[in-house]
This record gives C-alpha cells, sequence and structure tokens, in this order.
C-alpha cells in the first residue's frame, strides 16, 4: 500500500481495504519476501487496524501487488483446492441436537452456523470452495461449534465469548494460493473451536497396529 495523503490517515478503513493488504501479504509470503512468522504478525495487524494510517506500515517495505485476477473458473484446481464449484448448502443449524457438514461438500462464500443448546461440527477437509475466500459466521448459545480444517489452508479467525470461549489457535497463514477461510464467532455460554487437522486416509485403508517381531522357533 503507497503512502497515503495525510488527511486520509485518519479515515477509517473497511474490510476491502484489510482483504487487500492481507493480498498483499500473501503474495510477497509466496514469493519469499516474508517469513510465516512475519506473515502471522502483520496479518494480526492487518485485522486489528482500524485507519488507513494504520494499514500503510504494514506493506511499506513490500512491492505494490499486481493487477488482480480473474476468478477461478468453475471447478478450477487452485493449490490443490477446487475453487469456483456452486454451493447448494449455506447453514447448518442444531437446536438441542446436533448438525453438520462432512466429506464433499461446497463451501460458500458466506456460510452460517448455529447451535442452540446444541451442537454443530464443519468438516472441511474434503470440501471444496465457491470463491477462494469464505466467511464463516459461527454463533452458538449454550452450545458448542467446532469447524475443522485442512492444515494448509490460511485461516483467520476473530470474535469472543460472554462466559463461553472463542479459540484462536488454528489461526494463521497457509500455503500460496490456497483458500482463506475467515470464521467470524460468538459465542455465549457456550464455545466455539476452530482446529486443523491433516486429511482423511482413504475410504477402505485399514490402520495396521505396530507388532513386536516374533522369535523365530528352531525345529
Amino acid at each position: 500500500m503507497s503512502d497515503l495523503p495525510a488527511q486520509r490517515h485518519e479515515l477509517r478503513a473497511s474490510d476491502s481495504d484489510r482483504d487487500r493488504t492481507a493480498e498483499m501479504l500473501r503474495d510477497a509470503f509466496g514469493q519469499g519476501r516474508i517469513t510465516v512468522a512475519e506473515m502471522e504478525e502483520r496479518l494480526t495487524l492487518v485485522y486489528a487496524a482500524k485507519t488507513y494510517a494504520e494499514l500503510e506500515p504494514i506493506t511499506r517495505d513490500l512491492p505494490e501487488a499486481g493487477a488482480a485476477g480473474t476468478s477461478p473458473a468453475a471447478g478450477a484446481a487452485v493449490a490443490g483446492y477446487r475453487i469456483g464449484d456452486t454451493p447448494n448448502v449455506k447453514f447448518s443449524i442444531a437446536i438441542m441436537g446436533g448438525a453438520g457438514r462432512h466429506g464433499a461438500w461446497v463451501v460458500p462464500r458466506h456460510y452460517t452456523a448455529f447451535a442452540l443448546m446444541g451442537g454443530v461440527e464443519l468438516d472441511l477437509r474434503e470440501a471444496s470452495f465457491a470463491e477462494r475466500e469464505v466467511t464463516i459466521q459461527a454463533f452458538t448459545i449454550m452450545g458448542g461449534i467446532e469447524v475443522i480444517v485442512p492444515e494448509d489452508i490460511e485461516v483467520v479467525v476473530s470474535g469472543f465469548g460472554l462466559m463461553g470461549a472463542v479459540d484462536h489457535d488454528a489461526g494463521g497463514p497457509g500455503k500460496p494460493g490456497a483458500p482463506r477461510v475467515r470464521v467470524n464467532a460468538f459465542a455465549l455460554m457456550g464455545g466455539i473451536e476452530v482446529k486443523r487437522k491433516p486429511p482423511k486416509p482413504p475410504k477402505g485403508a485399514k490402520r495396521v497396529k505396530d507388532r513386536a517381531p516374533q522369535p523365530e522357533l528352531e525345529d
């Protein structure tokens, strides 16, 4: 982000302003200009920034990002993920029960998960994405929501708990080109957890337990 006129420094930054700055950081990370630790530190500053004056120093030592590319074609593979598929669900609701999404499904641009005295589990490890960036709005009242994400995608978690808890530990950058998942969370007397897990083993694969070698018997 280039130097801004003095009169703009105190203007409030929008979500799109923060997203553009984060995109510059992702490009710089993919080019090897900044480290993983620097990426995490700067992304934290980006999403905490309220004004242009707070955003501008974050990318002052980086070149301007190139013109934005076109959106991926439907079903295009980007960094190993399918991006551009058409979603057919936009929410999960659990009231004194359970709900969730698992396996192969399409995460829309905006997804809502709500749990009232119940539980919702969203597993994104085998999912494809409608767009490169998706947002999950997670709300729970006396319930729980768990979001499982692959280990190599970018995750941004924001929100808080009121007599409850929101776990931010899974936040951080992913590999260049991978989707970004933003989780906006609020927990009232409940809990919301975002966790990273490795891919599921292929169906039909059997886990072989380690066995101690058996002594050979002499004839």
